[in-house]
């Protein structure tokens, strides 16, 4: 296992403005390490970055590009792999070429980390690898335990039956986690997989459900529209808990084995559409389920076992209190009118 004492080690985090990367990148600056952030803004912000930007390095452009590739990885020692192109369900759903191109711009991330001779690779992948058959209605009806926990070795590419990702998107993100294992197998790059699981908080956009079910709340919708009979549940995990599981993870897994990054609490949508209305003081006359819109699979949520093994912890920020955190970040952050104005089209983009 590599020192990862991160004071002075040289980072590089792709995707960095993003959401995740955004607080990702606060982290690192807080644990002193040096940090270039290297993203297109393609849906990271810069603002994202306003409380670091003077302690940071920022590369704007398209890591598929090889050479821009190759300059970002010079003389890092770990890199954090979070680029790619992804959204919410109405973007995977609506979006299936965009998605596939992960898989391009993965694969010239890691042969330029090697090549560069970069120590460590964390790449942020995502539940969505795991087979759809084990987050179906059918399969939990009637189990006492209706809903499953989904464990590390229930996906993997190369055994019968365990390869079923979910969209394009989790095919992209099955595949980015077994070329690092490969880069591993061959070369003896160190890396790990993180699989995260609806992460949830400030800075996330309307197209992802926690900030998408405030903002209907926030212009008041009535009747206030949900995706899907409301039944279908997550995992929600607040975002400082991504982090934090994220940096742990890459500090103590060298083999590019995956990890799974979330919670193992069950909370299904009509729940968490109470605990809005309740945080909001907003309650529609009526709620519409639609059914007609993308709702992504029955249950999702994490087996904790070897995160609570490999990584002694577990994510801490309990749904109430990270959902208010957003409500509040949200409500003081936007203009009614111009998320009024453009919802339709940000439930769906990026």
């Amino acid at each position: 296992m590599i020192d990862l004492n991160w004071s002075k080690k040289k980072v590089l985090v792709t995707g960095g403005a993003s959401f995740i990367g955004s607080h990702l990148v606060e982290k690192l600056v807080a644990l002193h390490a040096d940090v270039v952030v290297a993203d297109d803004l393609s849906s990271g912000k810069k603002e994202h970055l306003s409380r670091v930007e003077s302690e940071i390095t920022l590369r704007v452009g398209d890591l598929r590009d090889k050479c821009l590739a190759d300059r970002c990885m010079k003389d890092t020692d770990v890199v954090f792999h979070l680029a790619a192109s992804h959204g919410g369900r109405g973007y995977i759903a609506t979006h299936p070429a965009e998605c596939s191109s992960n898989m391009v711009l993965d694969g010239v991330v890691f042969d330029s980390a090697y090549r560069a001779g970069v120590k460590k690779v964390c790449f942020a992948s995502s539940a969505c690898v795991y087979p759809r058959s084990l987050q179906s209605k059918g399969r939990n009806i009637g189990a006492s335990d209706a809903r499953i926990l989904l464990s590390e070795n229930m996906a993997d590419a190369f055994i019968e039956g365990k390869a079923f990702a979910d969209e394009e998107y989790g095919w992209s993100k099955l595949m980015g986690e077994t070329a690092l294992k490969a880069y591993y197998k061959q070369y003896g790059m160190k890396g790990v997989s993180c699989r995260i699981f609806t992460a949830y908080g400030p800075r996330e956009n309307e197209s992802h459900a926690v900030v998408a079910l405030i903002a209907k709340a926030f212009v008041e919708m009535d009747p206030y529209e949900v995706w899907g009979t409301g039944d279908q549940d997550r995992n929600f995990t607040f975002v400082e808990d991504t982090v934090e599981g994220i940096v742990r993870a890459t500090e103590k897994i060298d083999d590019a084995s995956p990890i799974n990054i979330g919670t193992d609490q069950h909370i299904t949508i009509k729940d968490l559409v109470q605990k809005i209305f309740e945080y909001t003081g907003f309650r529609p006359k009526e709620t519409k389920f639609d059914a007609t819109k993308p709702e992504g699979v029955f249950s999702r949520a994490a087996d904790l076992t070897m995160c609570r093994k490999l990584l002694e912890w577990e994510p801490k920020v309990p749904i109430d209190i990270g959902l208010k955190k957003t409500i509040e970040w949200y409500y003081a952050t936007k203009n009614k009118e111009d998320v009024r104005r453009h919802l339709d089209a940000l439930l769906f983009e990026r």
